[in-house]
């Protein structure tokens, strides 16, 4: 039985959300530009396994040239489990209702303005509920003061992180995270069971390949409908898939892009997108492919085990958040969403 928890007034608030995620990178290491934020997070995390997260600026191989898995360093901690990471800092601030807002502070304390196109855009912004629930992917625009805003991704009640994954100017890429609460009585969803198979606006999405955790593997997400293979995919972002793992329980975020590329002379628009991708761990991740076609954006999603064992069901006991005079960002309503912008 599902256990409904209620969330009143927008638990901690904006200010106070960031003060929940600061603290879980103090956790983690404490909030500092030098690379002793990376070395105390390795060593007081509870999974300091490597990963090959590419967009972070991690080492994609396959390990040891022994064959076996590399052993986890100070430099190769999933993507999205620090607010705060070589001197750059994730910070919401206020904003009106339906609005979501925050700044990328580098290391002199100053909002970033400058930053490198990757992957067609300058800031991906990706929020998903803890229970892995509701997902968005959108494309925030950048003020003047640094500050960037979108309309709300968030889509119901619950705790949901916030992913900021970008590549400051001069600077390697970055995934930065941190939790925001949208008030309101929450149903904890479990997390659909494992299959290699889904339908999304009919569309038919299989998924074959192996991960094995601490190396490379290749997944590949192929794209049906009314039984026939698609094979006129439409760029988006730059590629014909779009893809980001979830790992279930932190929420250690991999986010990995196909092989090739359209144009390329050698990349062919579907059915198939292979990915190379690394899990940091054994353990169960949730999976979301976007692709085009159409000229809408689609989402498919997929539970993954990475290991011999599915990780064990995450339960949400009820949690009771007091009312807050702190300012609060704009959240939309309604069942978690999944979507784009």
């Amino acid at each position: 039985m599902r256990t409904a928890t209620k969330l009143s007034g927008f638990a901690l608030g904006l200010a106070a959300a960031f003060g929940v995620a600061y603290g879980a990178g103090h956790l983690a290491g404490p909030v500092t530009p030098a690379a002793e934020t990376r070395r105390d997070a390795a060593s007081t995390s509870h999974d300091s396994t490597a990963t090959g997260h590419e967009e972070t600026g991690h080492d994609a191989g396959d390990g040891h040239s022994d064959g076996s898995p590399r052993q986890a360093d100070a430099t190769h901690l999933p993507g999205g489990l620090l607010v705060s990471d070589r001197g750059y800092t994730l910070q919401p601030v206020a904003a009106p209702a339906g609005q979501f807002a925050f700044r990328i502070t580098g290391p002199d304390g100053a909002p970033v303005t400058r930053y490198d196109v990757a992957h067609d855009k300058r800031m991906h912004l990706i929020v998903a509920r803890r229970d892995l629930s509701g997902f968005r992917h959108v494309h925030p625009e950048l003020g003047p003061d640094g500050t960037w805003r979108v309309d709300s991704p968030l889509g119901g009640p619950g705790v949901w992180r916030a992913f900021a994954d970008f590549t400051p100017s001069g600077g390697e890429p970055l995934t930065l995270g941190v939790d925001v609460t949208v008030p309101g009585t929450l149903e904890p969803r479990p997390l659909p069971a494992p299959a290699t198979s889904t339908t999304v606006n009919g569309y038919a999405v299989t998924l074959t390949g192996t991960p094995r955790p601490g190396h490379s593997s290749t997944l590949t997400l192929t794209v049906s409908r009314n039984g026939q293979p698609v094979t006129d995919l439409e760029p988006y972002l730059g590629a014909y898939g779009h893809l980001v793992a979830l790992r279930q329980g932190d929420l250690a975020y991999l986010h990995v892009h196909p092989e090739g590329a359209p144009g390329d002379g050698r990349t062919p628009a579907g059915p198939a997108v292979s990915f190379a991708a690394e899990v940091p761990s054994a353990g169960t991740y949730r999976l979301y492919l976007d692709f085009r076609h159409g000229g809408a954006v689609h989402t498919a999603e997929f539970t993954m085990v990475a290991g011999q064992e599915a990780a064990a069901p995450i339960t949400t006991a009820p949690i009771t958040t007091a009312p807050t005079t702190t300012p609060t960002v704009g959240a939309g309503h309604g069942a978690p969403g999944h979507g784009h912008d």
